[in-house]
């Protein structure tokens, strides 16, 4: 049987790093859910909405990802929803501690949900939302970071605040 899994994050935006975990997970799990994140302590550009509308869009050729915004605990998440695995990406080796840090303690809140770390392709690694966010309030091109359809949010976005 084939497992679930919540691939969560604040996704502002949802670039193509994002994107190719998103996928992959999707390979491997036979259900994944895509939980984006309103974390409060952070100020997004995207508001909760949009960074779901979004992400339902880009990947909406995946029958088996279902994506839905949420607050609280991931793990609190998962077991609520039934999902077995936490997906998380790792980009860096600075990521690590900080993932295991959070893996860590996921385990000892409800020691029943695993996490899994995944690393996006090599191509991607070194993108991140604040570098892509910070390129395009900018006037920078994003274009190679995230999806036409993101890319083009970011314009409307980006011309009403002008």
């Amino acid at each position: 049987m084939r497992s679930t899994a919540v691939y969560p994050g604040t996704f502002d935006p949802l670039t193509r790093g994002h994107e190719d975990i998103a996928r992959r997970a999707a390979s491997i799990f036979g259900r994944v859910v895509i939980a984006v994140a309103a974390n409060p302590n952070k100020a997004p550009l995207f508001n909760l909405g949009e960074r779901v509308e979004l992400a339902r869009a880009v990947l909406a050729d995946l029958t088996n990802v279902e994506i839905t915004g949420y607050s609280g605990l991931t793990v609190d998440f998962a077991r609520e929803h039934d999902l077995a695995v936490i997906v998380r990406g790792l980009r860096a080796v600075s990521d690590f501690e900080f993932e295991f840090q959070l893996a860590s303690m996921g385990r000892h809140l409800q020691p029943d949900v695993e996490t899994v770390f995944m690393v996006p392709k090599e191509k991607f690694t070194f993108i991140s939302s604040t570098l892509v966010r910070e390129v395009a309030t900018l006037g920078g091109n994003v274009g190679a970071f995230v999806h036409p359809l993101v890319e083009a949010a970011f314009k409307r976005k980006l011309a009403g605040k002008a």
